[in-house]
């Protein structure tokens, strides 16, 4: 299949909510060069048909997670108006209808103040950043069991559901950022119970380290994605990704206390 026409099955499997075999299936060419380009065509579609492009997930940045998922590095995808929510407060209420095997991530997001170049250094990106705040992405895939190689995912929307983002704090409130980020210790509770606890430092050695490592590669890609002043962009789970039902209770608790803790309920 061409780009083109993996871009309208996997579109149509996202308006659906169904699921779809894997692109690499009985196709040992499918490879990231490919879905990046499935991923340009999808990017093309949603502009087209009046979504707006606010952002970008990266993901796979959580080395602690690669063998389990079979993934070996970041991957990323456009974050887009209509599946980003910037909150007011730290509590959000979100259906999981649309969303296909979705499964909660808590992660740490950046706002963009001014469009950065590649080679920076962690504090020359840092002076592109206006705010940092905890975030939760539901991530979801169309393929079954969560079951896949890395190009499925890349052309699996970077398995992007929504993103929820908590309240922003100038990044200027960190002294260090880079080793202060990765340093925050992160509990993901479900109805009240622990279930999984990380450190920023799990991602890519820290969110900053992780996202100065995608501003150099992100911008070395042929397509050519723009990283805007505005721009959201949320680096990568701390934790390992949770499966998620209608009607739970989902929290977070932070040890940096700059950052609050976030709270969602689901439902159908």
């Amino acid at each position: 299949m061409t780009p083109s026409a993996h871009s309208r099955q996997l579109l149509a499997a996202y308006d659906s909510a169904t699921r779809l075999p894997l692109p690499s299936a009985g196709d040992a060419g499918f490879d990231l060069v490919r879905a990046y380009q499935v991923a340009d065509a999808i990017r093309t579609r949603r502009i087209e048909r009046g979504e707006r492009q606010v952002g970008y997930k990266i993901g796979f940045t959580n080395r602690t997670i690669w063998a389990r998922y079979g993934v070996f590095g970041p991957i990323w995808g456009p974050v887009w108006d209509s599946t980003l929510q910037v909150l007011g407060s730290t509590r959000a209420e979100v259906s999981l209808a649309p969303l296909v095997q979705p499964r909660l991530e808590p992660e740490i997001a950046f706002g963009f103040a001014k469009s950065p170049h590649a080679g920076m250094s962690e504090a020359e990106l840092a002076g592109c950043i206006d705010w940092v705040a905890h975030s939760l992405e539901i991530v979801h895939t169309h393929f079954d069991d969560w079951q896949f190689q890395a190009a499925d995912t890349v052309a699996d929307f970077a398995l992007h559901g929504r993103l929820l983002v908590g309240p922003r704090i100038p990044l200027a409130r960190f002294a260090a950022p880079g080793p202060e980020l990765a340093a925050v210790r992160v509990e993901l509770l479900r109805d009240g119970e622990i279930i999984d606890t990380g450190h920023g430092a799990n991602v890519l050695g820290g969110p900053l380290t992780a996202l100065r490592l995608w501003v150099d590669a992100m911008l070395a890609q042929p397509h050519g994605w723009p990283i805007n002043a505005g721009h959201v962009v949320t680096t990568g789970t701390i934790t390992d990704a949770a499966p998620m039902l209608p009607g739970q209770e989902w929290s977070t608790q932070l040890s940096d206390s700059r950052i609050a803790g976030m709270a969602l309920r689901t439902f159908a």
